[in-house]
């Protein structure tokens, strides 16, 4: 069975799903040179990539298009803002979850008709939106290969963390509520109302607003905060302050403003000479601490028919490697699992692996992580020349120049984390390449490079040092290694870390090799192959253009400025 699953929204992207395996997964954001968070609003545009995927539409069993949130006065959720080659089109979606009375239960699978592709007009699927995250992930998870049960928590920006439970034998998914009355968006909101992230112009009302046509507000503040919160103190004093005050304050989508304009007014009050790094920090370590607390609580009403289970994390709020490290850490779970994709970059694959479990009964997805958009092909590039260069070759590159390379190989990555597809290599050793890589991206200084090190030997560099594919975790780095990896010690003394194996990353396994060989470290830094702003570069030619780097890698070639 083939199925096309759309997310036709922010982060807009379509993935194809053939008998049980992921053909690809192709994020609008990383087409082109396009702004990052770029929705699917042009339907021609899912015509042209399923051609470049060697995809007829005829072929097509089964489109399935997400879930989205209705605008208010509206029944049912509509997707007004497409066009089909220069027409406009609206079409209706599943709605954004189940909602609290579970009405529609979480697998429950909408069907509409009038999606215009190509000269046909297509009877489609539809599922709620928090649905493609949670099946996103089990689907993904090694509990789904090994056909085992797990809990999951969905936390995204449009709704509240949910807990759910997914049985095997038979599979069903059911619904264990919320739990705790916080939409995912309150981090990003709190944090965007202080410096540095703060507009100094007012905020509109409409501006506010969620709507289908806009990229959520504050999306890109996240990430940001949960780097610069390492600049102040998380300060516990602080809890009782938020928990009274959120106690006071209606749930809506403007809590987390509501929040930070209350702490601004009354800082003196409850944190007396506070930073703004101070307050950050705190929030964020309230709602790690809040979240673990609420999944002690509900774990001890459900015991003991759940001992020790399985969990998969999944939602915008599973990019936050300290709350998922918190959890890890805990001890009441066997095993974490978050895909590289837990955000709405994924959400293409969720939904087709929704409409997957639903026709077919497969509830393990056969996929991996490189599974993005093909490079373009390049022949020369003007103003550059090149020569060809292996693995050992870029390893040599790297320790005898010290200077960051952008590295180009094969199918992107999925999600929004660079793994070695997408990216600019540079050495550690040098506390100055983090400031140089932060310039040369146009970033701040407080932002943290990632180290990337062989899975073998990162728990005698960082703690825990547990495998990391895809970024998700916190690691401290181990004394005696600060001096000699600082370009990617954070400003708290963690890491980011990425682990490879020879097996699922050939390339990163063998410069790493040859890199340590030559320099007695086995670690690098590794940051996206990106414009700022924009998702990863498509081919040689756009690093090219770019001009912030001297030297490029890409399938084989090393390509130096003439």
């Amino acid at each position: 069975m083939l199925i096309c699953g759309l997310k036709l929204t922010h982060d807009g992207g379509l993935a194809v799903i053939e008998d049980g395996t992921l053909l690809c997964s192709i994020e609008m954001e990383k087409l082109d040179g396009n702004p990052r968070y770029q929705p699917l609003d042009r339907l021609e545009t899912v015509e042209g990539i399923l051609a470049g995927q060697g995809v007829k539409l005829s072929d097509l069993d089964a489109v399935v298009v997400d879930g989205w949130m209705a605008a208010p006065g509206e029944p049912m959720p509509m997707l007004r803002e497409l066009t089909h080659h220069g027409r406009s089109v609206a079409i209706e979606v599943a709605p954004y979850s189940e909602g609290d009375d579970n009405a529609k239960a979480a697998l429950h699978r909408y069907e509409f008709d009038g999606l215009p592709l190509g000269d046909r007009v297509f009877r489609y699927a539809s599922y709620h939106h928090v649905t493609q995250h949670l099946l996103g992930a089990y689907c993904t998870s090694p509990f789904a290969t090994r056909g085992e049960s797990a809990l999951g928590i969905v936390w995204d920006g449009g709704t509240v963390p949910r807990l759910y439970r997914v049985d095997t034998a038979p599979f069903r998914v059911r619904s264990l509520g919320p739990l705790f009355p916080l939409y995912g968006n309150a981090f990003a909101d709190y944090c965007a109302q202080w410096d540095p992230f703060r507009s100094r112009e007012a905020p509109q009302q409409d501006e506010r607003e969620i709507t289908n046509a806009a990229v959520p507000r504050n999306l890109d503040v996240a990430g940001k905060a949960m780097a610069y919160a390492a600049l102040g103190r998380d300060e516990p004093a602080l809890y009782r302050a938020f928990d009274t005050q959120l106690d006071r304050i209606p749930l809506t989508f403007d809590t987390g403003i509501e929040l930070a304009e209350w702490c601004r007014e009354h800082r003196d009050e409850v944190l007396p000479g506070g930073s703004e790094a101070d307050f950050i920090a705190s929030f964020q370590g309230y709602l790690g601490a809040r979240l673990l607390t609420a999944l002690r609580e509900r774990l001890a009403e459900l015991a003991p028919d759940l001992h020790s289970p399985n969990l998969c994390l999944s939602g915008g709020c599973a990019l936050n490697i300290k709350w998922n490290s918190l959890i890890r850490s805990s001890g009441l779970f066997a095993e974490v699992w978050i895909p590289p994709f837990p955000n709405d970059s994924g959400a293409a694959i969720g939904t087709a692996v929704a409409e997957m479990v639903s026709r077919e009964g497969r509830t393990a997805l056969d996929w991996d992580v490189f599974r993005g958009p093909r490079l373009l092909p390049v022949t020369d590039v003007p103003g550059w020349t090149w020569e060809p260069c292996d693995a050992a070759g870029l390893a040599k590159v790297l320790h005898e120049t010290a200077a960051p390379v952008v590295v180009l190989n094969g199918r992107a990555e999925l999600g929004p984390r660079a793994l070695g597809g997408r990216s600019i290599l540079a050495p550690a050793t040098d506390p100055k390449t983090k400031d140089r890589l932060n310039d040369i991206k146009g970033r701040a200084n407080y932002r943290p490079v990632a180290p990337i090190c062989l899975e073998h030997r990162a728990p005698e560099i960082f703690a825990p040092g547990c495998p990391d594919p895809y970024m998700l975790f916190d690691h401290e780095v181990r004394p005696g290694w600060h001096t000699k990896i600082p370009a990617v010690v954070h400003l708290d003394g963690t890491a980011r870390l990425q682990t490879v194996t020879e097996r699922d990353n050939p390339l990163l396994a063998a410069v790493l090799t040859e890199y340590e060989q030559l320099s007695g470290v086995p670690v690098l830094c590794n940051t996206s192959a990106n414009d700022q702003g924009c998702g990863f570069f498509p081919d040689v030619s756009a690093a090219a253009r770019w001009d912030r780097a001297d030297l490029l890698w890409s399938d084989g070639r090393l390509y130096s400025r003439k």
